[in-house]
């Protein structure tokens, strides 16, 4: 049996994610089974939220999905804390990534974003993902994992910010060698512009891209790249890529300016 954790704050869209990973796994020929914390909650008549509470909790889905005897069994919980997801030992772990808090203040506060997970869903819509979720648990077919040998495309920018020209660039770089190496200049403040720091501009990128390309890139900081250069018969390659003109007039410059930022 395999164990999945759907995670993420309330409101965020686990239940509906759950509800809809299940009836597909089942179509697909599977056996599942489903525990909602709230419910498991409700039947124990434990409802509490401190600290303590919520790790108790966590020990208690891990034991009853441990019963479980199907193929899958999904649990969906906010597990807030890196100790209640080691708890659960989830073979699949999803992070319903979807809103930005909670409805609960102290759950907020609490919860630390999971840094290893292997979907990361950004918008609501559970048929759509349970549909490309699915398809890689009934195969055991996992994420791709960047591999630092490999032929890799290099995609410089400021990414200020990040927007769907960028990604249409990516989306045609990573066909070339299946990775790209997202490099990030380093140079917020420049010019009297460049509002955002290296954390905001790779958050914006990893929430952009990990949901169909988690484990096929790698962001890092650069200095202030302007020019680069290399010597005759090394066998790199370097060019322009053309779009259309409803990609190419997309404008960081006239996002920022919408924002009211320089």
């Amino acid at each position: 049996m395999q164990r999945i954790l759907i995670m993420g704050l309330p409101g965020a869209g686990k239940t509906y994610l759950a509800e809809e990973l299940r009836k597909q796994i089942t179509q697909a020929g599977k056996t599942c089974g489903w525990l909602n914390a709230d419910e498991v909650r409700r039947y124990y008549n434990d409802w509490d939220f401190s600290r303590e509470g919520r790790i108790r909790q966590s020990l208690r889905m891990r034991e009853l999905a441990d019963e479980s005897n199907t193929d899958f069994c999904i649990v969906d919980f906010v597990a807030p804390l890196p100790e209640m997801r080691h708890n659960y030992k989830a073979d699949w772990t999803i992070w319903v990534d979807t809103i930005d808090a909670g409805r609960y203040e102290d759950t907020n506060k609490m919860f630390v974003p999971p840094e290893v997970y292997d979907f990361r869903i950004t918008e609501q819509n559970a048929e759509k993902w349970a549909d490309f979720i699915v398809s890689h648990l009934v195969e055991n077919r996992r994420r791709p994992t960047f591999d630092w040998k490999k032929e890799t495309v290099e995609q410089l920018g400021r990414w200020q910010p990040w927007h769907a020209g960028h990604r249409a660039l990516f989306e045609r770089l990573v066909q070339k060698t299946g990775q790209v190496c997202i490099m990030v200049r380093d140079c917020q403040g420049w010019n009297d512009s460049n509002p955002f720091n290296f954390d905001q501009v790779k958050n914006a990128i990893k929430r952009d891209l990990d949901p169909l390309y988690q484990g096929q890139y790698e962001i890092l900081l650069v200095p202030n790249i302007v020019h680069i250069g290399w010597g005759r018969g090394v066998g790199y390659t370097s060019g322009e890529e053309k779009f259309d003109e409803e990609i190419t007039k997309i404008s960081g410059t006239e996002i920022r300016k919408k924002l009211g930022l320089k």
